[in-house]
C-alpha cells in the first residue's frame, strides 16, 4: 500500500515503506520531496524518541510553518525512524 502525504494541492512524500509512530506516518527521506522543505530553527524534545528537528513546507504558493520534523539522531528505542520525515498542521495522509 502507498502512503502519500500532501498539502495544498502538492504532493510532499510517497512511500510504501512508512513506519507508524504514535500515529504518525514517517516517511523515508528519500521518498521525501524535499524541494518543499524549508529548513526551520525550531527543536522539540521527546524522551523516548530524541530531539527532532523541524521544517517549513512550501507549496502551491504557501508556507506551513513547522509542518514536518526528522529525528537525524534518535534515541536507541525509536532508530526505526531514523532519518524519516513526518507531517502535521494539515497535512493530508491518504492511501493509495
Amino acid at each position: 500500500m502507498t502512503i502519500i502525504a500532501s498539502w495544498n494541492g502538492e504532493v510532499l512524500a510517497r512511500s510504501e515503506e512508512t513506519v507508524v509512530v504514535e500515529g504518525n506516518h514517517y516517511f523515508p527521506a528519500k521518498d521525501v520531496n524535499r524541494g518543499v522543505l524549508v529548513p526551520s530553527e525550531k527543536t522539540t524534545v521527546c524522551p523516548w524518541k530524541g530531539t527532532a528537528g523541524y521544517f517549513s513546507i512550501n507549496a502551491g504558493g504557501q508556507i506551513n510553518e513547522d509542518a514536518a520534523w526528522v529525528y537525524a539522531q534518535p534515541k536507541e528505542a525509536a532508530t526505526q525512524i531514523k532519518d524519516h520525515i513526518a507531517f502535521w498542521k494539515g497535512v493530508e495522509i491518504s492511501q493509495a
